[in-house]
């Protein structure tokens, strides 16, 4: 049993979200795929807007920010499962050294997340006439003068970065006397 569910029932859960998302699915083995060619054949590869190149012995994933992802010392190699999966050098969960298995899912996962961050650091960018106070995931803690509404905040949340034209952005946004998480 994993978080709760009974193990006969995750299959079950994972293939109906499987179905319902073919896009996000087909993405994560084209992702895969990308990778594993460049790491083979040192040729760059492109995913949308993602790109991976072996440089010097990292695989680099360019985000489209511009900042870059490095995997260490990158190699294919079988898994448990009879497959091909990536392995890496990084940190382990008790934080040693050693070599890391990942697969299209996981890289879109860090993908995802690093495009998540550089969103965030753009926004509080362009948050910064305010005193930023701190940030807490996807939140911003910031102090305005009184006057300010939520509205005025959650427009400049809400700009797209040039570097991701098209991606509909909204922000959302509370004012309180102190912070709280809700």
């Amino acid at each position: 049993m994993e978080m709760g569910i009974p193990e006969e029932e995750l299959k079950p859960l994972v293939d109906a979200w499987r179905e319902a998302n073919p896009k996000i699915v087909e993405y994560w083995w084209q992702v895969d795929e990308a990778a594993k060619i460049a790491i083979r054949t040192r040729t760059p590869q492109q995913v949308g807007l993602v790109s991976f190149e072996m440089i010097s012995g990292m695989l680099f994933i360019t985000l489209p920010s511009g900042r870059k992802l490095a995997y260490v010392m990158p190699r294919i190699e079988p898994n448990p499962f009879g497959s091909e999966s990536i392995t890496y050098f990084g940190l382990d969960a008790q934080k040693h050294w050693s070599r890391i298995e990942s697969y299209g899912p996981k890289i879109v996962e860090n993908i995802v997340q690093a495009i998540c961050r550089d969103l965030l650091a753009d926004t509080m960018k362009n948050l910064r006439r305010y005193r930023i106070v701190g940030h807490v995931h996807d939140e911003v803690i910031i102090e305005v003068p009184e006057d300010t509404s939520v509205e005025t905040i959650t427009d400049i949340m809400g700009q797209t970065p040039e570097w991701i034209r098209g991606l509909e952005l909204r922000g959302d946004g509370t004012s309180m006397e102190w912070y709280r998480k809700d």
